[in-house]
């Protein structure tokens, strides 16, 4: 049975990482825009919390948010009370490209729930 768990895992992070690269993106580009937009915090988040979200180091994000740059998906801007703060936010273009992302993976998510329902059956 973990065997089929580890396999409906492995078929979605495959799909996931299909879906990303048809989009344009990499996975690594689709797991910040998902962190930029979840993040739940009163305040923006900025390259350090997200470099901590992805579990990468500062410096790996800092090269990762200029590519979401230059594509038009993400824009940066310093916060006015402490210029060394880079705060993040998806633009437009970002934010229709996220849903757009986002629902396919819901589609497939619910392609795959009847096998997961019923691995979760078997494990009551």
């Amino acid at each position: 049975m973990l065997a089929q768990f580890r396999y409906l895992l492995r078929k979605f992070l495959s799909f996931s990482e299909s879906a990303a690269h048809a989009a344009g993106l990499t996975p690594q580009h689709h797991q910040a825009l998902l962190a930029i937009h979840g993040f739940s915090g009163a305040t923006p988040i900025t390259v350090g919390a997200l470099a901590e979200r992805l579990d990468v180091r500062h410096h790996s994000v800092v090269g990762l948010v200029d590519r979401l740059n230059a594509k038009g998906l993400v824009r940066r801007h310093r916060d006015p009370a402490d210029a060394r703060r880079v705060a993040l936010a998806l633009t437009p273009k970002g934010l229709e490209l996220l849903e757009s992302l986002s629902q396919v993976h819901r589609e497939e998510l619910g392609r795959l729930a009847p096998m997961l329902k019923r691995l979760m059956a078997q494990v009551k």
